[in-house]
C-alpha cells in the first residue's frame, strides 16, 4: 500500500500539470499558475524550484522556461524512452499511411525508429535512410524489398548519416512517401531542427517524394530551433498528439496542412 498522504496526491498532481502546460507552451508564469490552481504564488514558486531541481524546467524570474535542451543530452536510448507512449500512438498512425509496395525514406529520431517498427508486418517495401537505427530495424523485417542507408559523415550521439556524400547520394532517388521528425514546428517558422548538418538533407528528402509525412509529440509543436529545414506549407500531413498546442494547430491547419491528432 502507498504511504502517500491526500495531500502528497494532489501535489504531484499538480506539478504533473504544471510540466504538461510547460511542455504545451514552452513557458509559465508564477501569477497565471497560482490563479489556475487557487493557491498562493508562494505554493508555486515551491513547486517550480522542486520541479528545477528534478531537472524538468528551468527557473526565470516570475516564472519558468522548458529544461526541452535536457533532451539532447540523453543518450539514444533514453530519448527512445521519453513520451514512449505518446510517440508509439503517432507511429500507429504513420504506418497506417504507407502501403505494400511503397518505396519510402525514412529520417532521424526516434518516432521515426517507432514508425519502422511498425512496418514489420508491411511487404515489398524500399526504404531509403540516413538513420542508423532505422536501417538496423528494417534489416530485421522479412518482407523489405531493398533497405538504403545513405553514406555519408556519422553521427554517433544521434545514429545518424549526413554530408555533402549523404545529399549528393538522396538526389539520385525518387520515393512516394516520406517520414521526418523534427525538433520544432510552428506554424510561424515552419520545421527546424538543432542539428544544422541534417538541415539540407532533410530538404532534399522533402524535394524528393510525393508525400510528406512529419511526424512529432506535442512537446515539439510550437518550437522553433536553431536551423529552419523547411516553411510549414512544404508539409503535406503531420501526425502529433491530441494534447498539442491548439493555436498552433489551427495555424498549420490554415497554411495547407492535414493535421492528424492521435
Amino acid at each position: 500500500m502507498s504511504d502517500l498522504k491526500t495531500d502528497d496526491i494532489h501535489i504531484e498532481e499538480r506539478r504533473k500539470r504544471i510540466v504538461e502546460n510547460l511542455q504545451a507552451e514552452g513557458k509559465v508564469k508564477v501569477a497565471e499558475l497560482s490563479k489556475m490552481f487557487g493557491i498562493s504564488e508562494v505554493t508555486i514558486r515551491g513547486d517550480l524550484d522542486e520541479l528545477e531541481q528534478q531537472g524538468l524546467l528551468q527557473r526565470i524570474h516570475g516564472g519558468a522556461i522548458s529544461a526541452y535542451k535536457s533532451y539532447y543530452n540523453m543518450n539514444f536510448q533514453d530519448r527512445m524512452a521519453s513520451n514512449k507512449e505518446e510517440k508509439r500512438k503517432i507511429a500507429i498512425a504513420a504506418a497506417s499511411m504507407i502501403v505494400d509496395g511503397d518505396t519510402v525514406i525514412i529520417g532521424s529520431g526516434t518516432t521515426p525508429l517507432y514508425v519502422m517498427q511498425e512496418l514489420r508486418n508491411h511487404k515489398n517495401l524500399i526504404v531509403i535512410t540516413n538513420s542508423l537505427s532505422v536501417a538496423h530495424e528494417a534489416s530485421y523485417h522479412r518482407h523489405m524489398n531493398a533497405v538504403v542507408l545513405l553514406g555519408g559523415n556519422v553521427n554517433l550521439d544521434y545514429q545518424f548519416v549526413t554530408g555533402d556524400d549523404a545529399i549528393s547520394q538522396i538526389s539520385k532517388y525518387k520515393a512516394d512517401k516520406l517520414i521526418l521528425s523534427s525538433d520544432g514546428i510552428s506554424s510561424e517558422f515552419g520545421v527546424t531542427t538543432y542539428h544544422h548538418l541534417e538541415a539540407e538533407l532533410n530538404r532534399q528528402m522533402i524535394a524528393r517524394v510525393d508525400k510528406t509525412i512529419l511526424v512529432a509529440d506535442y512537446t515539439k509543436i510550437g518550437r522553433a530551433n536553431f536551423s529552419r529545414i523547411e516553411s510549414i506549407d512544404k508539409i503535406d500531413c503531420l501526425i502529433t498528439n491530441d494534447n498539442a498546442n491548439k493555436n498552433e494547430i489551427e495555424g498549420m491547419k490554415e497554411k495547407g496542412v492535414e493535421v492528424r491528432l492521435v
